[in-house]
């Protein structure tokens, strides 16, 4: 089971060295024109060709001035918001405007179909990204079980959008057609729910995954999440900051990273002629992978740990995939309301159970940032120390 995750993965330590500027850039007065820095640093770069070390220590130099003039030039940019405002909205505003006024046409039909209360403030927020309607107490019960980040819009959704499209449509006599209509059809939602910072990494990730699919190669790994990073940090390099941004790529990340761990557990072909053995197993190894990517984080940040989050994602993961389904199939036959209505009601009332048994989270937890450094290279320690034991075969 020997990885070669780190030996495979350039474009990590390119968004590493670019965050890193990121963070100088923003904590730091730097009175230096960067730009010509960063030019001359790329000369360097190239220059050195012969030097492989010297080369890379060169280019994460310039990563590194790259993050910082990139921050430092968005300074400026905040002064003159009042002013562009003012201006002709550009097309991409544009274009927002206009599908977050389909989005709230399409959820006054659902509202006309007789979803309201807490049930339509799930549906919203799963199936459109608007979480206006939830109430506080609705959310801490899916905050008390774990349960918060179906509410959220990320890449599980637009994976159960993408399957569905992929399943109407893909052939494989027109699979570039198909493929480019995959990638139009999410693009199209994500303007339509806002293009919040998760779902625009989940939809860069799936376009990537479109695209290399087309030549048959590598499709979801660690450089696909780095290349989406990149793109998105070049682009606005304060999403950093953000918390959203934060967890969305730490949870893929662990995913991608710890899911060969687990899976290795057993082998293939004892998968194979298992399916329920491979759903149960696998819903249990993406559930504790994400877990781990994010439970520093949401100690962090909220405070809390749910300690029933492995339960509640074999419950709610299946129940969102339904109530996506759902959520499309009523907007084309209203009469599928009553059935939407039904499992939303359960999956409320089975979460609300959930977060009155004792210990359904551990509260209070308020770890500083060395601490949650600290606990991020423990989990790395352990990968490494995993990733690296020789396989055995697992279990046969």
């Amino acid at each position: 089971m020997k990885s070669k995750v780190l030996e495979r993965t350039p474009l990590v330590r390119a968004v590493i060295c670019l965050m890193a500027g990121i963070v100088i850039g923003d904590s730091l007065q730097i009175t230096i024109p960067l730009l010509p820095v960063f030019a001359g640093g790329v000369l360097v770069a190239l220059l050195l060709w012969k030097y492989e070390h010297l080369q890379t220590i060169a280019i994460g130099i310039c990563f590194v001035v790259l993050g910082s003039l990139l921050i430092q030039r968005q300074q400026p940019e905040r002064v003159m918001t009042a002013e562009i405002s003012q201006q002709q909205m550009s097309r991409i505003d544009r274009s927002k405007t206009f599908f977050l006024r389909q989005r709230v046409k399409l959820l006054e039909r659902l509202q006309r179909e007789g979803l309201e209360g807490d049930v339509y403030a799930v549906v919203a927020a799963m199936a459109l990204g608007d979480k206006s309607a939830l109430t506080k107490d609705l959310k801490n019960v899916y905050s008390l079980t774990g349960a918060s980040h179906v509410l959220a819009l990320s890449g599980l959704h637009l994976g159960i959008i993408y399957t569905l499209i992929s399943f109407l449509i893909v052939g494989r006599r027109w699979q570039m057609v198909s493929q480019l209509i995959c990638i139009l059809s999410i693009w199209t939602f994500v303007f339509l729910v806002g293009m919040s910072v998760s779902v625009v990494r989940s939809a860069i990730m799936l376009t990537i995954y479109a695209l290399l699919s087309l030549g048959h190669r590598d499709k979801m790994s660690v450089n696909t999440l780095a290349f989406a990073a990149l793109v998105m940090l070049v682009v606005s390099p304060r999403s950093l900051f953000d918390i959203g941004f934060q967890m969305s790529f730490m949870a893929v990340l662990s995913i991608l990273l710890w899911m060969p761990v687990f899976m290795g557990v057993f082998s293939e072909r004892f998968l194979m002629e298992h399916r329920w053995v491979k759903w149960g197993w696998g819903m249990m190894a993406v559930s504790v992978a994400a877990q781990t990517g994010v439970a520093p984080l949401i100690a962090y940040y909220f405070g809390r740990f749910s300690s029933y989050f492995l339960l509640t994602n074999f419950i709610v993961i299946p129940a969102a995939t339904l109530i996506l389904y759902l959520s499309l199939a009523v907007l084309l036959i209203p009469s599928l309301a009553y059935l939407l209505i039904y499992i939303v009601t359960k999956l409320n009332a089975v979460l609300s159970y959930i977060a009155t048994i004792p210990g359904a989270s551990i509260d209070g937890l308020h770890p500083t940032l060395l601490q949650v450094s600290m606990v991020y290279v423990i989990i790395l320690a352990v990968y490494l120390l995993l990733t690296y034991i020789p396989a055995n075969g697992g279990y046969r």
